[in-house]
C-alpha cells in the first residue's frame, strides 16, 4: 500500500504557487483514504453494479443489473409465450377454415353425385371426350392383358433356357465319362449351349419389349388418367356449384338471398374456370398418349417380331442384328439378379 502511495504521490503534478514556490503535497493519510474509498467503491465482480454518479456515488445511485435483467428476461418471456400463443391459435383458425370448406364442399359435391344417380341432378356432357376417355381406359385393359402375357413368356422362357443350360453342362459331362458315346453326346451338348445362348439373345429382346410396355401402361397411361381423375372430380363440383346457383335463382329475390346469390356465383365462375382448365389439359394428354403410343408400339410390335422369327428360324446373326438396331445391350452372364446394394 505504501509503494502505490509513493508511485502515484511522485507521478502526481506539482502545482507552483504566484511566487514560483512549490505547493504543499497531500497528506499520506488522505492519499491512503482516497484509495480505501475507491477501492470500497469499485464494482464487484460477484454483483455487478450499475454505477450512476461514478466510484465515489452515493448508495442511492447503485442499480443493481439483476433486477433489469431479470425484468428483461421476464418481459421477453411474455412476449415469446404470447407470439406462441398466438401462432398457434392462427394455425388451429385455418384449420378450423379449411376443414369447413372441405366439409362444405363434400356435402355439395356428395348431394350432386346422388342426384346424378338417381336420374334428378343434371350434369355437363362432353361426348367428344368421354368416348375417348373410355376408349383409353379399354385400350390400357388390353395393354395390360399383353403385358401380362408377355411377362409368363419371359418366365416360360428364361425356365426353358436354364433348362437346356443344365442339360448341356450334362451331356458334356457325360461325353467325357463315356468314350463309347463321346461324339453323340458332344454334338448334343454343343446344340444345347447354341440353343441356350440364342436363347439368352431372345429373352433380352422380350426384357426390353416388356420393359417399354410396362413404361408406356403404367406410367404413361396412369399419368394421364390421374388427369382425367382430376378433370373429373372438377366436373362434378363445377356441377354441384352450378346446380346451388341455378336453385337459388329459382329463390325469392331479399337482401340475404341476393348476397348468397353473389357468393354463389364467384364459386361458380371459379369452378367453371378450374374445370375448364384441366378439361384442356385432358384434351392435350390424351393427344400426346396417342401419338407416343402409335411410336411406341410400333418399335415395340417390330422388335418382337423379327427377334422371335429370327430364333425359332435359327438364324442367329439376324437374331443378333436385331438387338443392334434396337440398341439392346444385353446382361453379362450372372447379372440377372440385382445386387443388394442396387436393390435398395
Amino acid at each position: 500500500m505504501t509503494d502505490s502511495i509513493m508511485s502515484k504521490a511522485a507521478t502526481m503534478e506539482i502545482p507552483i504557487n504566484s511566487n514560483g514556490d512549490t505547493g504543499t503535497l497531500q497528506e499520506d493519510d488522505s492519499l491512503e483514504q482516497d484509495l480505501q474509498q475507491v477501492m470500497v467503491s469499485g464494482p464487484n465482480l460477484n454483483e455487478t453494479n450499475i454505477v450512476s454518479g461514478g466510484y465515489g456515488g452515493t448508495v442511492e445511485g447503485i442499480i443493481p443489473t439483476s433486477s433489469v435483467t431479470g425484468s428483461n428476461m421476464h418481459h421477453s418471456s411474455s412476449s415469446s409465450s404470447m407470439a406462441a400463443e398466438q401462432t398457434t391459435r392462427g394455425v388451429a383458425v385455418e384449420k378450423l377454415e379449411y376443414m369447413k370448406k372441405w366439409g362444405f364442399n363434400t356435402y355439395k359435391c356428395t348431394k350432386q353425385m346422388i342426384s346424378e344417380r338417381f336420374g334428378r341432378g343434371s350434369r355437363t356432357v362432353d361426348l367428344e371426350m368421354e368416348a375417348q376417355i373410355e376408349v383409353l381406359r379399354d385400350t390400357k385393359k388390353k395393354y395390360e392383358n399383353v403385358l401380362r402375357l408377355a411377362r409368363a413368356l419371359t418366365n416360360h422362357f428364361y425356365n426353358m433356357v436354364q433348362t437346356q443350360h443344365a442339360l448341356g453342362d450334362t451331356f458334356a459331362d457325360l461325353s467325357q465319362k463315356s468314350p463309347e458315346l463321346r461324339d453323340e453326346f458332344g454334338y448334343n451338348a454343343e446344340t444345347q449351349k447354341l440353343l441356350c445362348k440364342n436363347g439368352e439373345t431372345l429373352l433380352g429382346a422380350i426384357n426390353f419389349f416388356v420393359s417399354s410396355i410396362n413404361t408406356l401402361v403404367n406410367k404413361t397411361m396412369e399419368d394421364t388418367l390421374m388427369t382425367i381423375k382430376m378433370f373429373e372430380n372438377a366436373r362434378l363440383e363445377f356441377d354441384a356449384y352450378r346446380s346451388d346457383l341455378d336453385e337459388l335463382n329459382m329463390g325469392p329475390r331479399d337482401a340475404v338471398t341476393m348476397a348468397r346469390i353473389e357468393a354463389a356465383q364467384q364459386q361458380y365462375h371459379v369452378h367453371r374456370e378450374k374445370y375448364e382448365r384441366l378439361r384442356s389439359d385432358v384434351t392435350i394428354k390424351l393427344k400426346f398418349l396417342e401419338e407416343n403410343k402409335v411410336k411406341v408400339m410400333h418399335k415395340q410390335l417390330l422388335l418382337f417380331h423379327n427377334a422371335i422369327s429370327a430364333y425359332f428360324a435359327g438364324n442367329q446373326q439376324q437374331l443378333e442384328q436385331t438387338l443392334k438396331q434396337f440398341n439392346i445391350k444385353l446382361k453379362p452372364p450372372g447379372a440377372e439378379k440385382p445386387s443388394w446394394l442396387e436393390e435398395q
